[in-house]
């Protein structure tokens, strides 16, 4: 009898365990976005269907804005905002998405998948919107905070390509918010911390040896994590002047050039030394005490 009431409670408690970490999702903007979004063009469509069109794996047609949040069985305060890539026509959502959450949890971290708004290519500054996303997303988190067990000053942002690029502009290209601020949704700050995947988008388009007019990185920018290949194009060149940009500030930085790799590999292994990135990044954030239970 004791045998059997012990096996109930046990199964009661994988059970309860099981439904506490079950993903939440919640809509970004409740009463719809503020922003209209601009209908797609035949162009963009045709530069989707180039990439082999959208699946299961790849979504796209985003107008109603989510996060998703990720909880691990034991939770240590810190949270990371998780960015897709996917050049502003789709969303990257496995390999670059739901995968990199399953890693962050099983760090302790709570993991946020960032369903933003795409394909914005034909909007006037294809960023825009989906930053009001990441803003509204980092208000979300420190608002609900307590709820979730998470440190409001231990939320970061962590984004691959189009996603690293609306990370970097929510972190450092900060202005006054596009968007009308609610008090009980927005938050006036940036992420604490920055994981810069393969990232770019800041350099200025007719001298890739400079940044574009008007940027800088600012003096209270966050400590970040700079991950790019040497084969990937001018991401190599922008993650060493980005760096440079905070050394120069004496600013909490750390570098990962790797050799062979290419552009957009996430969380896929294919047997290069790069794969081992997450750990690299494991190892960056117990050095910051991000992994430590609060």
């Amino acid at each position: 009898m004791k045998l059997i009431i012990s096996s109930l409670l046990i199964l009661n408690l994988l059970v309860s365990a099981a439904v506490a970490a079950e993903p939440v999702t919640l809509k970004l903007w409740p009463g719809g976005p503020p922003s209209a979004m601009v209908p797609k063009s035949e162009a963009t469509i045709k530069l989707i269907q180039s990439y082999g069109g959208v699946g299961p794996n790849r979504i796209s047609d985003v107008t109603d804005p989510t996060i998703t949040v990720y909880r691990p069985e034991n939770p240590n305060g810190t949270s990371v905002i998780v960015a897709p890539g996917g050049g502003f026509m789709f969303l990257s959502y496995a390999h670059e998405g739901t995968e990199v959450c399953e890693w962050l949890n099983s760090l302790g971290v709570t993991a946020i998948l960032l369903k933003y708004r795409t394909p914005t290519r034909d909007e006037k500054e294809m960023y825009e919107l989906p930053v009001q996303d990441a803003e509204r997303a980092l208000g979300l988190v420190r608002n609900h905070a307590a709820e979730w067990k998470l440190d409001p000053k231990r939320v970061g942002l962590l984004g691959f390509s189009a996603g690293a690029n609306l990370a970097g502009h929510a972190a450092w290209d900060r202005g006054s918010r596009t968007y009308p601020q609610n008090l009980e949704l927005d938050d006036p700050r940036g992420p604490d911390f920055l994981i810069f995947i393969y990232g770019g988008g800041f350099l200025d388009k007719d001298d890739k040896s400079r940044f574009r007019p008007g940027f800088s990185i600012p003096a209270d920018a966050p400590p970040v994590f700079l991950l790019v290949a040497h084969d990937d194009k001018t991401n190599p060149v922008e993650a060493a002047m980005l760096y440079l940009e905070y050394k120069k500030q004496e600013l909490s930085a750390e570098l990962h050039i790797c050799a062979q790799g290419g552009h957009g590999f996430g969380m896929r292994k294919n047997g290069k030394p790069i794969n081992d990135w997450p750990q690299r990044c494991a190892e960056w954030m117990k050095s910051l005490s991000l992994l430590e239970r609060k």
